[in-house]
C-alpha cells in the first residue's frame, strides 16, 4: 500500500520531489517505494525524460485506477465519519438516576451544545457497549462491592427515605423495627435484604415489599406509599421541605462510574463526558 500511494503521488505531481513533499517523506524514499512496486509487478511504471519523468503506458493505466480508488476510499471514510459524527450520543443508566439526577441537568447541556443529540436508555440491565451502539453507561456500585468498572464519577450518600408518618420512634433508633414498615424496592434488585444484612439483621423479613421500576419508586415514596433505600440527592427538595425524612444514613455508599464503548471516543461523546465531570466536580 505504501508503494501504491507513493506511485500515485508521483503520477499526480509529476515529480519525486513534489511527491515526497505531499507524503511528508524524502524524495529518495518515494523513489525506493516506486522501484519496489515495479519489481513486484515485473514492469516499469516511470521512466526518465530529460530532467523530468513520464509514466509508461502501464503506469498511465495504473495511475488512473489508483486515483479513482483512493478518491473512492477517501469519500467513503468522510461519509462514515460524517454519519458517525451526526449519530446521537447514546447513554444507558438506571431509571432512578436518569429521572432524578441526569434528566434535570440535561437542559443545561442542550443549551450549551444544541448541535449534539442525546439518546437516553434507562434500564436496570447491564447493557453491552459496542462501537456504533450505546456510547456510555453510568453504572451504580455499592461502597462495599468489588472494584468498579470504568472511571469513578460520582459518590453520593444513601439513607432510608420516606414520609415522616411511616417511621416510628423505635424504627428511627433501631433498624430492626423497620421490618414492620412498607418497603419499596427496584425491580431486579435485592436492596432490602442487603440493607438489613449490613446491619447484622440477616433474618429480617419485612411484612411488605413492593417491587417496581426505580423511577416509579420515586413517585411512590413522595406519595407516602412506602419507604426505600435510596440516594439522598434524589429527594433533596422533599427532604429540605420536610415532606420526607432520612434515617440510618450511609455516607458515600452510592458510587457511580462512567463506562464507555471500546475504541476512540467521538468528539460529541467526549464533550458530554467533559460536561458530566464538571457536574460531579461541582456537586451540582
Amino acid at each position: 500500500m505504501n508503494s501504491l500511494r507513493a506511485f500515485s503521488a508521483v503520477a499526480e505531481t509529476g515529480s519525486y520531489s513534489d511527491a515526497g513533499g505531499q507524503l511528508n517523506v524524502t524524495q529518495a524514499a518515494v523513489s525506493q517505494q516506486v522501484k519496489i512496486l515495479e519489481t513486484w509487478l515485473g514492469f516499469s511504471l516511470v521512466q526518465r525524460s530529460g530532467r523530468g519523468i513520464i509514466l509508461t503506458d502501464a503506469g498511465e493505466v495504473l495511475a488512473k485506477d489508483l486515483a479513482f480508488s483512493f478518491s473512492a476510499i477517501s469519500r467513503s471514510i468522510e461519509s462514515l465519519r460524517g454519519t458517525d459524527a451526526e449519530r446521537p450520543v447514546q447513554i444507558t443508566t438506571s431509571p432512578a438516576f436518569a429521572a432524578e439526577w441526569l434528566l434535570p441537568r440535561i437542559p443545561e447541556f442542550q443549551a450549551l451544545h444544541p448541535e449534539i443529540t442525546l439518546m437516553l436508555n434507562p434500564s436496570v440491565e447491564v447493557l453491552d457497549l459496542k462501537p456504533g451502539g450505546i456510547d456510555l453507561a453510568i453504572r451504580f456500585r455499592e461502597q462495599d462491592s468489588i472494584e468498579a468498572e470504568g472511571e469513578p464519577f460520582l459518590t453520593l450518600d444513601t439513607a432510608i427515605i420516606g414520609a415522616p408518618v411511616l417511621f416510628s420512634e423505635d424504627a428511627r433508633r433501631d433498624p430492626q423495627h423497620l421490618t414492620s414498615a412498607p418497603w419499596l424496592e427496584e425491580l431486579g434488585r435485592d436492596d432490602v435484604a442487603h440493607w438489613f444484612a449490613r446491619r447484622g439483621i440477616s433474618d429480617a423479613a419485612p411484612a411488605s415489599v413492593t417491587r417496581m421500576p426505580g423511577n416509579l419508586i420515586m413517585q411512590a415514596v413522595r406519595r407516602g406509599d412506602g419507604i426505600t433505600e435510596s440516594v439522598c440527592t434524589y429527594f433533596k427538595d422533599d427532604i429540605d421541605a420536610g415532606r420526607l425524612i432520612t434515617i440510618h444514613a450511609d455516607p458515600g455508599f452510592a458510587r457511580f462510574t462512567l463506562v464507555t464503548a471500546p475504541g476512540p471516543k467521538r468528539p460529541s461523546l467526549q464533550t458530554f463526558l467533559n460536561w458530566l465531570r464538571t457536574k460531579a466536580t461541582n456537586h451540582v
